[in-house]
């Protein structure tokens, strides 16, 4: 999802001693000491739970020529999160996949404060800035194709070059619990353990899911994609869970928060309800998809924005949609899903936040 960046590395003094230290950095592991920013870090937009930076080089290694994406990692990632992300961008792109390649990541947080990723700068704008009409039916072709790709090169270059287990829905659900164990969020423990209970069988094939594929992630260039973004929250399951992330994104994020005009948002409302209906029957026209299992990922998908939102809102580092009515709307169709009513901290108001911030 996307949201305001987090201010790990805010500020002009910070941003300057970012620009060092990436400098010498790249220097030094692409040997090359004249290396020179031809244009330095410059933040950017889009990055819920990392900071996001857009820069050139000058006298660099061809591949390392062109625009370029930094993505730093929040502190509170396992750093060996970049280089899981660095081998599932990598080897979508290989399978033909429109995503950006990696072009160098570290776990080794002392160099900039947090692992990080350097990757290619796709062309391209969000795919509502570009395209009004056939959202649904482009959305659902570009699912697709990432599903009919064979997740084994995946798996294994997790497994070889990132010295872990490439996550699937097994190890999703056992995040989930530990993160409501660990803090506790007792109004999530109830709902956790009906997702245990109420499992579905494992799927006949197993897919590559992106876990957060929605419009915003989508670049395009005129009528052509160019990049499919963000892949951290990525996994290999039934293609049915990465159905229910999009119908559960598309449904439930509060429309103010996609910029439309006051004016207008009833009648993208009605249009959202269309798009859902639209983009599930193009994606089944393509593709066998078991309807008895849906709502069970639906709930599954809606249980991983409560739990990452009721963080949010106990820790106090906060976007707009953590303090928006989506955490609301998600328990809600959790409980419509379910008869399960999960629970999650409210959210703080206007004052409380100032409070904080006076504090």
């Amino acid at each position: 999802m996307t949201g305001t960046a987090p201010d790990h590395q805010s500020g002009p003094d910070s941003r300057g001693r970012l620009e060092r230290r990436l400098l010498e950095h790249l220097r030094t592991t692409l040997q090359e000491p004249a290396v020179e920013f031809a244009d330095p870090p410059s933040p950017i937009s889009g990055g819920y739970d990392t900071q996001i930076f857009a820069f050139r080089l000058s006298r660099a290694p061809a591949q390392f020529s062109g625009p370029l994406i930094l993505r730093l990692l929040g502190p509170k990632h396992d750093p060996a999160r970049a280089l899981r992300e660095r081998e599932v961008q990598n080897a979508v792109a290989a399978l033909g996949y429109p995503a950006p390649r990696v072009l160098a990541a570290s776990a080794d947080v002392s160099v900039l404060d947090g692992a990080f990723l350097i990757m290619e700068r796709l062309p391209g704008r969000p795919m509502l800035e570009v395209r009004k009409f056939d959202i649904a039916a482009l959305l659902a072709e570009l699912q697709l194709r990432l599903h009919d790709l064979d997740p084994e090169p995946l798996v294994r270059a997790v497994r070889q070059e990132a010295g872990g287990a490439m996550p699937d829905f097994d190890s999703l659900l056992s995040d989930l619990n530990r993160r409501v164990v660990r803090r506790p969020i007792e109004g999530l423990a109830g709902p956790m353990r009906w997702l245990f209970s109420h499992r579905p069988p494992e799927p006949s094939r197993r897919a590559i899911c992106h876990g957060d594929f929605h419009p915003q992630n989508v670049l395009m260039s005129g009528r052509v994609v160019t990049g499919v973004l963000d892949w951290p929250n990525a996994l290999v399951a039934d293609a049915a869970y990465d159905v229910a992330s999009t119908r559960v994104i598309l449904g439930l994020v509060p429309i103010e928060l996609v910029g439309v005009p006051p004016a207008l948002r009833y009648l993208v409302q009605v249009a959202r309800r269309l798009m859902l209906g639209r983009y599930l029957a193009a994606y089944r026209r393509c593709r066998p998809l078991d309807l008895r299992s849906l709502p069970y990922y639906e709930a599954a998908s809606s249980m991983r924005q409560l739990v990452r939102v009721a963080e949010a809102r106990v820790s106090g580092r906060l976007t707009p949609l953590d303090v928006s009515v989506f955490g609301e709307r998600v328990a809600a169709r959790f409980r419509a899903l379910t008869g399960v009513g999960p629970r999650i901290p409210a959210a703080p108001t206007r004052a409380d936040r100032s409070r904080t911030v006076g504090s």
